[in-house]
């Protein structure tokens, strides 16, 4: 005889009275003998099941190791960037371990689906709430993936320039010029237009330098290169650059002719050079009589 009462249907549509009835009554009729042998019966079946749970789990867990080992090995021998292969082993074991865990609950003998259920009902409200936070995210895998900047790059985006202090999976914070911390979510700094000051090893500086109508249009020329040639930091083809530095005059404004200056200079020298050769121009010029121009009007008056 078997205890058949015990495995009926789920408690919710049965009458729990009539169960307990019927329950007490088989037991109250049923040798205990034969109670003994099928509660042994019971107890062997679900320690098996237990067991095997059991070996299921730590073989399964074994594998998760192993795999995980794996693609951190394949991570490092692509040199893929630390924080890419960190997330990226840490969401593949959670994943494995709750899919482990759902196999092992359905080795006992317990019905899984409801739990798949709620933990993609879970999962789905989680992912609404976190939306945002999800587009940050992703946007800081595409950063670490892709590295459009690094740390200790100078960089301009969403409106702000200063030096990359941290990359973060879900923001980044600059530092800029006058000690301020700006953080960024990466997201919208992946999807907008980041200009990386930092990412060559030289850059070219520009000069308008605006004189009097009347200069000597050789003679400022001549000036203007010498103060380019004088500054040792200012670099020519024989140094790497793509040019030799470069003097023209680009433009007859309403009061002024307006010369264009260009050099090319390490990327960490650029604001220093530009201020020197800044002061350089302002110095120089009126020293071989070249003039700076002021906004003139010429005014006609015409009398009746």
């Amino acid at each position: 005889m078997n205890l058949s009462i015990l495995q009926t249907a789920p408690i919710d549509t049965i009458d729990v009275q009539q169960h307990l009835e019927a329950l007490t009554e088989k037991l109250s009729t049923t040798p205990v003998t034969i109670l003994l042998e099928e509660l042994i019966d019971k107890a062997i079946s679900f320690g098996m099941k237990v067991l095997a749970a059991l070996i299921i789990y730590m073989i399964g867990a074994w594998l998760i190791r192993k795999i995980k080992n794996m693609v951190g090995r394949i991570f490092e021998r692509k040199k893929t960037d630390a924080a890419i292969s960190s997330f990226v082993q840490s969401i593949l074991s959670i994943s494995l371990t709750v899919l482990l865990i759902i196999i092992t609950i359905g080795a006992v003998g317990i019905d899984t689906t409801s739990i798949a259920a709620l933990l993609a009902g879970g999962g789905m409200a989680i992912g609404l709430a976190l939306n945002g936070t999800v587009q940050n995210f992703a946007g800081g895998i595409m950063i670490i993936a892709f590295k459009p900047f690094k740390s200790g790059d100078y960089i301009e985006a969403q409106g702000y320039e200063g030096t990359v202090a941290e990359v973060n999976i879900v923001n980044t914070k600059l530092n800029t010029v006058d000690n301020k911390s700006v953080i960024i979510p990466n997201g919208a700094l992946f999807n907008g237009t980041i200009n990386n000051f930092s990412d060559k090893d030289i850059r070219r500086l520009d000069w308008t330098v605006a004189v009097e109508y009347g200069a000597e249009v050789q003679e400022t020329k001549e000036v203007l290169m010498s103060l380019l040639k004088s500054d040792i930091r200012i670099l020519n083809t024989v140094k790497g650059a793509p040019a030799d530095p470069f003097v023209a005059l680009s433009e007859l404004s309403d009061s002024s002719v307006k010369f264009v200056m260009r050099g090319w200079v390490a990327s960490s020298d650029y604001w220093n050079v530009k201020f020197a050769i800044n002061e350089r121009i302002y110095e120089e010029l009126p020293k071989n009589g070249i003039r700076f121009p002021f906004p003139q009007m010429d005014i006609h008056v015409h009398q009746n």
